[in-house]
């Protein structure tokens, strides 16, 4: 990978549910119903077929707050949202 590309990659730090610190690369920011969503893929994987993580982001101050989406409801939503931004572009 060129320098450039690896300069661009925007690396996330979040800690899961066990206390581990996990690494992501930011794929993208997709908005949906007036919030903002982040598309997360593991930074220490090589594997293609690793799978998006979707996120939640809130501003606090001029911080970004990366948050689990907790309901069920929420989270299928915004999955089907995206998967027809990805469906559109085939």
């Amino acid at each position: 990978m060129s320098k450039e590309k690896e300069e661009e990659k925007q690396l996330i730090e979040t800690i899961d549910e066990e206390g581990k610190v996990v690494n992501f690369e930011l794929f993208d920011i997709v908005e949906f119903e007036e919030k903002e969503y982040a598309l997360l893929l593991p930074a220490e994987s090589d594997n293609d077929d690793d799978e998006v993580v979707l996120m939640r982001l809130t501003k606090d101050g001029e911080d970004y707050l990366f948050e689990a989406i907790e309901s069920d409801e929420e989270f299928d939503k915004v999955a089907e949202y995206i998967e027809s931004l990805t469906d559109d572009e085939e």
